[in-house]
């Protein structure tokens, strides 16, 4: 039976999180963006900018696609890149059409987001974050065992 309850709700949770990422993606895209590229410009936004390493971490974009996501928000002139204290580390920030984009993007996409959890009380982001965040816990566990 706990078998079937696990798989029941690991199913459950691969769906929402697909629907989610599907609505974002189309949220996203309607304002001329790809899911990699707004989620930097989100990161960079309200900061003074971060290595790409940093960028990296925070994105959970690794390196090679990081790299072909900020040449072409370069290339449309929303980040710049310049060399940090450490010669072999960029910096990365949002030019002041990056900062507009922001300014003008972030806050469409998170109240098409808020309005999707409008019916949503105090009560049940609680109770959705506390087991999101036992969830985690448990994944950080399972991802720490070593293989058999």
């Amino acid at each position: 039976m706990i078998e079937k309850r696990y798989l029941r709700s690991i199913r459950l949770l691969a769906e929402c999180m697909q629907i989610f990422e599907s609505a974002s993606a189309k949220r996203v895209r309607a304002l001329g963006f790809t899911e990699a590229q707004f989620d930097i410009i989100a990161t960079l936004g309200n900061t003074t900018g971060m290595n790409c390493k940093e960028l990296g971490e925070k994105t959970l974009i690794t390196k090679g696609t990081l790299t072909g996501v900020l040449n072409r928000l370069e290339a449309k002139g929303l980040v710049q890149r310049e060399r940090g204290e450490d010669k072999r580390q960029f910096f990365v920030k949002l030019t002041a059409a990056g900062i507009h984009s922001f300014e003008t993007t972030f806050p469409a996409v998170v109240s098409q987001g808020r309005a999707t959890f409008a019916h949503y009380q105090i009560e049940d982001f609680e109770a959705l974050e506390a087991q999101l965040s036992k969830l985690k816990r448990t994944l950080e566990t399972y991802k720490s065992m070593p293989t058999t």
